[in-house]
């Protein structure tokens, strides 16, 4: 497969890692539209939104639950913060593979 994520979570391209578990990885975006910005997205191959079966409901609840713990820890919680998910060419998403996007530290 020649996703850029799955690289990343294989370790075949470097990327700045915030969090990792079995089934979650979170890391800093490369082009941040905020002073925290990273993504949070599942180990498991889904493309998009569209892709989500009855089975991936729960860990997409883990994620979101990652995301929220993960704003906390970087101290964007009580401020307030962004979660985006693009949906195919038309809803901005460029790399298929399902990802949250967090972003805060100033007004968005």
């Amino acid at each position: 497969m020649d996703c850029l994520f799955c690289k990343i979570i294989n370790r075949e391209i470097p990327a700045k890692i915030i969090y990792e578990d079995d089934e979650m990885i979170a890391f800093d975006d490369i082009q941040p539209k905020a002073p925290q910005h990273f993504l949070v997205i599942p180990k498991k191959h889904i493309s998009t939104l569209n892709d989500l079966t009855d089975s991936d409901v729960p860990l997409m609840g883990k994620l979101l639950k990652t995301a929220s713990h993960l704003a906390a820890k970087v101290g964007i919680a009580e401020s307030g913060y962004r979660t985006v998910f693009n949906c195919n060419k038309e809803g901005g998403q460029v790399i298929y593979h399902i990802h949250l996007h967090v972003m805060g530290g100033k007004q968005l």
